[in-house]
């Protein structure tokens, strides 16, 4: 008997990093996974160990954008 696991292979680009309030900073990442799959991972680090990761398919960023494009006035 095996305990082999063969766990699926990811590229990861970052894009950017970006300094937030309250001592929070913020990676973007691009992730493409050996399927095809392709999703944008968002890293929330808050001080010096925390960490909140989200990873958001194609039309969850669209809508995101949308929301953050017309709170910014934009």
């Amino acid at each position: 008997m095996t305990d082999d696991i063969k766990h699926p292979e990811e590229t990861v680009t970052t894009l950017a990093v970006i300094d937030a309030p309250w001592s929070r900073e913020i990676t973007l990442q691009k992730v493409e996974h050996d399927s095809g799959l392709g999703i944008l991972r968002m890293r929330i680090k808050e001080g010096r160990a925390r960490f909140t990761i989200i990873d958001l398919d194609q039309p969850t960023v669209d809508k995101m954008m949308g929301v953050m494009g017309a709170w910014s006035g934009r």
